[in-house]
């Protein structure tokens, strides 16, 4: 199976266009305020409206209102949503809309049993702990917590890069990588070389699992 490759933290049209012809699956828009990648509804929809076609939107949220959501969702075209907060399973599936769970990992996680809470989303998202942040923060945690096998599919994120990414798909063998950090110039700019770096990577990866 392919490694599927997300790209979270886009704020300018032209990196998620460059990252798409790139061959990205997916680009990650945030919708949090705190984060320094965070873009409004004008800005989400001008990137989304440069997308080429058969690129997955995925509009990452923290802890947000229902009616923030729901406002986003009406004035942006979203394929899939990310629950990056302490979002229930019933608040996570309100919108008619994919969406993945992302789970901050440390000792005492027992992603079998997030798998069973959260049945109904797309694919659990595992990144790593910190305590101030609720992502982003290019901190990579211990690939041993994951479990072989689990009922939903696997998006590994947190402190990945082009270094990493080929070990991270031999090692873990995840649906799915979410780099953000790891391709920027600086936060929120992505770079396009290190993008293409990292994709290389990935399918290198694959090609050597195959």
């Amino acid at each position: 199976m392919r490694t599927r490759v997300k790209i979270c933290g886009f704020t300018q049209a032209e990196d998620a266009v460059c990252a798409a012809q790139l061959g990205v699956d997916a680009i990650g828009l945030v919708f949090y305020p705190p984060s320094p990648r965070n873009v409004d509804i004008d800005q989400a929809a001008e990137i989304v409206k440069a997308l080429p076609a058969f690129v997955t939107v995925v509009a990452l949220f923290v802890d947000e209102r229902e009616s923030r959501i729901r406002e986003v969702l009406e004035q942006v075209p979203i394929d899939c949503l990310q629950f990056h907060g302490d979002e229930p399973a019933e608040a996570c599936g309100l919108y008619g809309k994919r969406y993945m769970k992302a789970i901050r990992m440390q000792d005492g996680i027992d992603v079998w049993d997030l798998a069973l809470q959260y049945h109904d989303a797309a694919g659990l998202l595992l990144d790593a702990y910190h305590p101030g942040a609720k992502g982003g923060t290019g901190s990579r945690f211990n690939w041993d917590l994951i479990p072989e096998h689990c009922a939903l599919p696997i998006v590994l994120a947190g402190g990945l890069d082009m270094s990493n990414a080929r070990q991270a798909v031999q090692t873990v063998r995840p649906y799915a990588l979410d780099v953000s950090s790891g391709v920027e110039s600086e936060k929120g700019i992505k770079d396009a070389l290190k993008m293409a770096a990292f994709i290389r990577e990935v399918n290198e990866g694959d090609r050597i699992i195959i």
